[in-house]
């Protein structure tokens, strides 16, 4: 009987990070011989590709235009190449023709190099050994990672370059983070340093950030508490996504849904989806909530909602602002908005709310003449929205939905799309009750019923409104409390949206029947009330 040598087994990749290698190892073995490599972690991800090197059976040096060829232990190479990007480029020519070993080269400052007129000489050359190094003996075998962090490589390098955009760190590597900053204290600190049922909540409040971010927000952290506390990290990581320009992390008010009058069903709605994020409905298989679209009239609590459903939920609220990301330089303006979906994607458990969003893609669908950006923009969130896998929630809100584009609309990019109307004489008392106690009125004595009779067609915001003029007509009067009749003085001096656009309201409500679910339990009835009209007085 012959016996037969078992293969050797390898590591299933667990994180982001080691799929990502594993496929650079795959792509080493076949032989390609240029990877361009889209990341700002310089360390962490050379830490990977050293690994991935060595598995592929290559050394691995590095090379900068400050230190030249180093090994990977950070040694010098002598008689290599030098600091001067060509000069470098021949020498790895030169080593794939005499027989060196085999090595991989990681250029961390080569991508500068390569544009504009300075640049076609080193372009030329790695141009040409894109073309000669498949061809190496297997034993010489050379492949250049170029480390950039932009991932716009020249267009000469298109066919020749493979490009992978390295992720940000998932919840494991922040683990490992977050384990090797309470390993680096001393012994009798470190079980004070990070209590066990803090250190979810810990690693929670990095997920999203770079490696070296983390470390940054988790050291912060000791030096100010001695320990990791969580509501610390998050605020540094407030800062971090700030500075990035990308994203805008927005506080989520306080009172979360209570502060949010009306809108019962689609609170109902938002409450029940909550529980799709417990370990419970993972374990069932529940797949996570998507968004939801709110479409309705201007002032009738659509952004108050999504601010609210974060704070519900437990979750950071992120408000993607496509206008904002728009440049004038070509190419950036994709470049931000990727980037900001990647962000969202490594964050993990989230609501991502688009304000106004029609306003934000009107360039897509009236012709705008501006070079395809919008068009692109729309295209890029189309198709993230589709094939997203993370826990991010999407609140999308407009004014005017017959300005959305209609592939924007379709099942599947949302949960649910939602009409929000003008609020019934109920809801408008909610609402009242809600601003009184933003304003510290709770315990004002004011006829809630007879305000909101008085505020008929109002939207919510006119309601709200009311509450601080009548706050100022108290204060002049002597700085007393208010009263039914200040509020009710106040609603006569309001011109309601509801009267102002009134066809416009009525083609939207048109709109709405059959194809949008109604955000209030009597928003159906809504369209039926008679407009206000003033009292008629013989003069």
């Amino acid at each position: 009987m012959i016996a037969t040598r078992a293969k050797p087994t390898r590591a299933v990749p667990t994180t982001r990070s080691q799929q990502v290698a594993a496929d650079i190892s795959a792509l080493l073995r076949a032989r390609n011989p240029l990877l361009w490599v889209v990341t700002r972690e310089e360390a962490r991800v050379e830490q990977h590709l050293v690994e991935t090197a060595a598995s592929a059976g290559y050394a691995a040096y590095t090379w900068d235009a400050a230190q030249g060829p180093r090994t990977a232990a950070g040694e010098e190479l002598r008689g290599v190449g030098s600091n001067d990007p060509a000069d470098m480029l021949s020498a790895i020519a030169a080593r794939s023709a005499t027989g060196a070993e085999r090595a991989i080269w990681i250029m961390r400052d080569l991508a500068p190099w390569l544009r504009d007129m300075p640049g076609a000489v080193p372009l030329r050359m790695l141009r040409n050994l894109a073309r000669s190094l498949p061809g190496t003996p297997r034993e010489r075998a050379q492949a250049i990672i170029v480390l950039s962090a932009a991932g716009e490589l020249p267009p000469e390098l298109s066919t020749c370059a493979t490009v992978i955009e390295w992720p940000l760190p998932d919840r494991a590597e922040i683990a490992e983070i977050l384990d090797a900053s309470v390993e680096a204290l001393p012994e009798d600190s470190r079980s004070s340093a990070l209590p066990k049922p803090a250190r979810d909540a810990a690693i929670d409040a990095t997920v999203g950030l770079s490696g070296e971010e983390a470390q940054a927000c988790y050291a912060k952290s000791l030096v100010l508490s001695r320990k990791i506390v969580p509501a610390t990290v998050a605020a540094e990581k407030k800062r971090v996504i700030a500075r990035e320009r990308v994203l805008e992390w927005h506080d989520p008010i306080p009172a979360g849904l209570d502060a949010v009058g009306g809108l019962e069903n689609l609170k109902a709605w938002l409450t029940a989806r909550a529980a799709a994020y417990s370990p419970r409905a993972r374990a069932y298989g529940l797949p996570a909530p998507r968004g939801a679209l709110l479409v309705g009239i201007s002032g009738c609590g659509k952004s108050l909602t999504a601010k609210a459903v974060a704070t519900a939920w437990g979750v950071p609220l992120l408000r993607l602002d496509l206008g904002a990301l728009k440049s004038k330089f070509v190419g950036e303006s994709e470049g931000n908005l990727r980037r900001a979906l990647r962000v969202i994607e490594a964050i993990g458990r989230c609501v991502v709310w688009l304000d106004e969003v029609e306003k934000a893609l009107q360039g897509a669908t009236s012709g705008s003449a501006d070079g395809g950006v919008s068009a692109d923009a729309l295209g890029a969130v189309l198709s993230w929205m589709q094939e997203r896998v993370g826990e991010s929630f999407v609140i999308a809100t407009a004014n005017d939905v017959e300005a959305l584009p209609p592939e924007f609309l379709r099942k599947g990019r949302f949960d649910e799309v939602w009409w929000v109307d003008l609020p019934n004489e109920a809801e408008r008392a909610a609402i009242l009750i809600a601003a009184l106690r933003n304003y510290n009125r709770g315990d004002a004595g004011v006829n809630h019923i007879k305000v909101a009779a008085a505020c008929d067609r109002f939207t919510g915001a006119e309601i709200a409104a009311i509450v601080p003029d009548a706050m100022f007509a108290a204060f002049a009067d002597g700085g007393r409390e208010i009263t039914t009749l200040d509020l009710m003085n106040a609603a006569d001096n309001v011109a309601p949206l509801a009267d102002t656009a009134a066809e416009k309201i009525d083609r939207l409500r048109k709109w709405a029947k059959g194809r949008a679910r109604f955000a209030g339990r009597s928003a159906e009835n809504n369209g039926d009330r008679e407009p206000r009209r003033g009292r008629k007085i013989d003069i």
